[in-house]
């Protein structure tokens, strides 16, 4: 099937390019890609302009979400509002997360 996914597959893609993202899915309505963050790391990233929502596919962290922190490990989903800043933390263990945005990112980008 055309748009199926296999996480180890595209685990394996990232590791192979030396990249922490990539996108798997895009179209108008939403986007889809995987985040990887080692334990120790910072995250840098900034508010985007579209909603996401989260899955925590392993790993232990911290995420804050405008100025509240709230503990995330495998299995957690945290959904975040366009705009608002956030940031993985405290990162314990190497984290791999599922990312969706809706719509696709940059959309709203002006």
């Amino acid at each position: 099937m055309r748009n199926s996914y296999q996480l180890s597959k595209l685990a394996e893609q990232m590791s192979e390019a030396d990249k922490n993202w990539l996108e798997f899915l895009r179209v108008p309505s939403m986007s889809a890609g995987i985040y990887r963050l080692r334990a120790g790391e910072t995250d840098g990233q900034l508010p985007h302009t579209e909603d996401e929502l989260y899955y925590i596919a392993e790993g232990r962290a911290e995420l804050q979400v405008s100025g509240e922190s709230v503990p995330v490990e495998k299995g957690s989903l945290v959904y975040v509002e366009a705009h608002a800043e956030h940031r993985f933390h405290t990162i314990t263990e190497d984290l791999t997360i599922l990312v969706f945005f809706s719509p696709a990112e940059y959309t709203n980008k002006p």
